[in-house]
C-alpha cells in the first residue's frame, strides 16, 4: 500500500512548519492560546484537510462527467468535546449552483466515499455531510 508522509519542523517556541511535497504550511495557536498566530491550529487544518480531500474528489467527479456545476463551496465545522480535547462531531455543508439536485447529491455521496480523510474520521467522530439548498 502507498504511504503518504509529511515532515514537520519547529520554527520557534510556538510554531511548527509542515512540509508537504513542495508546499509549506505553518501550524500555530492564536496568541490568546499561547501561540504566535503564525498559522492555523492543527484542528483547523484537520477540518481543512477533510474539506480539501472531499472537494478534490468532488471536482474530479464533476470534470469526469463534464457537468456544468459551478461555484462549489464547502463549510466544515467541528463541535468540540471537553475531555479529552477532540471533535465530538463534524458537519460539512456543500453549496453549489446546480441544476439537478439529485445528481449533485449523488456526486457528493461518491466524493464522501472516495475521501481518505472522511473514511478515516468516520469511525472516530460523528461526521455528517449535506447539500445546502440553492
Amino acid at each position: 500500500m502507498p504511504t503518504i508522509t509529511v515532515n514537520l519542523n519547529q520554527v520557534n517556541d510556538a510554531t511548527t512548519a509542515a512540509q508537504i511535497r513542495s508546499h509549506a504550511i505553518d501550524i500555530d495557536r492564536p496568541e490568546a492560546n499561547g501561540g504566535r498566530d503564525q498559522g492555523a491550529m492543527g484542528g483547523e487544518l484537520l477540518l481543512a484537510s477533510l474539506g480539501g480531500c472531499f472537494s478534490s474528489n468532488l471536482l474530479a467527479a464533476v470534470r469526469a462527467r463534464d457537468l456544468d456545476i459551478n461555484d462549489i463551496s464547502i463549510e466544515v465545522s467541528g463541535e468540540l468535546a471537553e475531555a479529552p480535547a477532540r471533535f465530538a462531531s463534524i458537519d460539512m455543508v456543500v453549496k453549489s449552483a446546480y441544476e439537478d439536485r439529485a445528481e449533485f447529491e449523488k456526486l457528493v455521496l461518491m466524493s464522501e466515499r472516495a475521501c481518505i480523510v472522511a473514511n478515516t474520521l468516520k469511525s472516530a467522530v460523528d461526521l455528517r455531510v449535506s447539500v445546502a439548498p440553492i
